[in-house]
C-alpha cells in the first residue's frame, strides 16, 4: 500500500449556500469616496411618508424578509439606534417609524457566496440520542463572502457506525449572537501593553487599581481613578488610549440556547478583526480540574495585518475573545495542544511564516520564542510548512497532521509524530504526503489546495475534513493503525 492510498476520500462534501445570509448595517454613500453619507436625506424622505404608507412598508419587508432572520424586528429597531442621530432631535418617531428606518439602513450578506474552507472537527457537545458506535462531531468553517470577508460558522455530522459519515442539514436563519461585556483578565491587559511597550506611570497605576477580573465597567471606573497629576503629562492621554484598544481586543458573544449550532456565525467585533476572522482551529481541552472545554485559535485581520486571537466556551453557546501574545503567536497557524503537558500550556505554531514550530506559554500570558519541529525540506513543500490542526494524542506520541506547500502553490497534507512528554522533539515522519489536490479537489476559489484546520479520532479512525480549493468541504479518513506505521522514525 502507498502512502497515497492510506487516506479514503468520501463522497459527502459540504458546499457553500448563498441562501445562508445575516443583516449588517448599510449606511448609503459610505462605499463611495464622498464628503458626507445620504444617511440624513434618505431619513427625512422616509419620515415624509404617513403613517398607513409606513405600516404597509414595514408588512411587506417583514412579509419578504423576517422568515430569512433570526429576529429581524430587534435588528432593525438596533440600527435604528445606530443612526437615531440622524434625525432631528425635536422629533419623537413611532415604534414602526423607527423600525422601518432600521430596516432601510439594513442589508443581507450571504456569508459564504464566495467560498467554504478550511474546517476543524471536534466532538460535539450534544451527545444525545445516537447508536452505539457512533459520536457527533462538531465542525467549524471559515466561509467567505463578498469582498472577502472572512467569518467562523458552523455544521454538525455524524460519524460512524464504522465509516459511515451524516452531515446534518443547515437550514434555518442565521444568527450573530450578541455582544456581551466579558470578564477581563489583569494579566492578559498586562501582557497587552508590555507588548506594545506601553509601561509608564499611567499603565502602571491603573494596573495597580485593577482587580484580577473585572468587567467593562470597572475598567471604565478605574480610568477615571487616575490621579489629576498623572493625566496631564503629555503621554497620558495615548497611554489611555492605548488601554482602551487594548481592553476592546477582547470581547464575549453569546447565543440563545434554541438556536442550534449549524446557524451561529462568529462574526467581527472589533477593529483587528474588520477584515475577517480566518482558519479557526478547534479543540476540546481537558482542563485541570477535569472539566473539558472548547478553544480554538484564529487570525484577525484589518486589512493591513494580521493577529492571533483564542475564542474559549464551555458549550459553544458563549464565547469569549481574547488575543494572543508574544513571538510564538506571531503570523498565522497557531494551534493548541489538548491539555497540558508536565504543567505546559504547548501550541504549534509558524512565527516565521514557513517553518512549523512549537511554543510554550509563559508566566506573563505569552507564548515563548518557537522550538522548531518541521522546516520546508521535501519536493511537495519547499515553499512553507505548518500545522492541520491541533495534536491529536495517540499511544505512540502527538499525531501532527501538517501541510506543505510546493510547484504551483499546491498545497498537500502529511504527518509527523512528537513525543508525548517531550512534544519539542519529533520522532517520527510520513515519509510522502497522505492527501493531495485530486481531480475533484483542484479548480475553486484558490485552485490546488486542500487544507484542513483538524481532525478527530474515532473508533481507531482519523477523520480529517479539509477545504478543497477554497470551495467546497470534503472529508477523508484514514485508519490511525496504518498511519502510525507508515512513519518512519526521525
Amino acid at each position: 500500500m502507498t502512502i497515497g492510498e492510506l487516506a479514503v476520500r468520501h463522497d459527502v462534501t459540504l458546499e457553500p449556500d448563498p441562501q445562508r445570509v445575516i443583516v449588517k448595517l448599510f449606511v448609503p454613500g459610505e462605499d463611495a469616496v464622498m464628503a458626507r453619507t445620504r444617511a440624513s436625506g434618505l431619513v427625512e424622505r422616509i419620515t415624509a411618508l404617513d403613517d398607513d404608507a409606513a405600516a404597509r412598508l414595514l408588512d411587506e419587508v417583514m412579509h419578504g424578509f423576517g422568515s430569512r432572520h433570526h429576529e429581524l424586528a430587534d435588528t432593525f429597531r438596533h440600527h435604528f439606534d445606530l443612526v437615531r442621530h440622524r434625525v432631528s432631535p425635536v422629533r419623537e418617531l413611532p415604534p414602526t417609524m423607527r423600525t422601518l428606518i432600521g430596516a432601510f439602513f439594513s442589508h443581507e450578506y450571504a456569508v459564504e457566496a464566495a467560498a467554504l474552507c478550511n474546517p476543524s472537527m471536534v466532538a460535539h457537545p450534544d451527545q444525545s440520542g445516537l447508536a452505539d458506535g457512533q459520536l457527533r462531531a462538531a465542525i467549524s468553517l471559515r466561509q467567505i463572502g463578498e469582498g472577502h470577508l472572512s467569518s467562523i460558522g458552523f455544521a454538525a455530522a455524524v460519524l460512524g457506525p464504522g465509516g459511515d459519515l451524516t452531515l446534518a442539514p443547515r437550514p434555518g436563519p442565521l444568527t450573530v449572537g450578541t455582544r456581551v461585556s466579558p470578564v477581563h483578565r489583569r494579566d492578559l491587559l498586562a501582557a497587552g501593553l508590555n507588548e506594545e511597550a506601553y509601561d509608564d506611570e499611567v499603565s502602571a497605576t491603573v494596573l495597580g487599581l485593577l482587580p484580577e477580573r473585572f468587567d467593562d465597567q470597572q475598567f471604565e471606573q478605574t480610568l477615571a481613578r487616575i490621579p489629576s497629576d498623572l493625566l496631564h503629562r503629555a503621554t497620558a492621554q495615548r497611554t489611555v488610549e492605548q488601554l482602551r484598544r487594548t481592553i476592546a481586543d477582547s470581547y464575549s458573544v453569546v447565543f440563545p440556547d434554541d438556536v442550534p449550532l449549524s446557524r451561529r456565525v462568529l462574526w467581527p467585533n472589533n477593529p483587528s478583526e474588520s477584515n475577517g476572522m480566518e482558519d479557526a482551529r478547534f479543540v476540546r481541552v481537558a482542563g485541570d480540574d477535569g472539566e473539558a472545554s472548547y478553544r480554538a485559535t484564529y487570525t484577525a485581520y484589518d486589512g493591513r495585518q494580521i493577529a492571533s486571537r483564542m475564542l474559549d466556551s464551555a458549550d459553544l453557546t458563549r464565547f469569549e475573545v481574547t488575543p494572543m501574545r508574544g513571538p510564538g503567536a506571531r503570523n498565522k497557524g497557531v494551534a493548541l495542544f489538548p491539555r497540558t503537558i508536565e504543567g505546559r500550556h504547548v501550541a504549534l505554531c509558524r512565527s516565521d511564516g514557513e517553518t512549523l514550530g512549537l511554543t510554550v506559554l509563559d508566566g506573563d500570558n505569552r507564548w515563548g520564542e518557537p522550538v522548531p519541529l518541521l522546516r520546508p525540506g521535501r519536493t511537495w513543500s519547499l515553499i512553507q510548512v505548518g500545522n492541520c490542526g491541533s495534536p491529536l494524542e495517540t499511544d505512540a506520541g502527538w499525531l501532527v497532521l501538517t501541510h506543505g506547500v510546493g510547484p504551483m502553490r499546491q498545497y498537500a497534507i502529511g504527518a509527523i509524530l512528537l513525543d508525548l512528554h517531550r512534544p519539542e522533539r519529533v520522532i517520527a515522519e510520513l515519509p510522502g504526503v497522505l492527501l493531495a489536490p485530486a481531480a475533484g479537489d483542484r479548480d475553486g476559489y484558490v485552485p490546488n489546495v486542500v487544507y484542513s484546520c483538524g481532525g478527530l479520532m474515532h473508533q481507531g479512525t482519523l477523520w480529517m475534513p479539509y477545504g478543497a480549493s477554497d470551495a467546497r468541504v470534503g472529508f477523508a479518513t484514514v485508519g490511525v493503525a496504518g498511519l502510525l506505521d507508515a512513519m518512519r522514525e526521525s
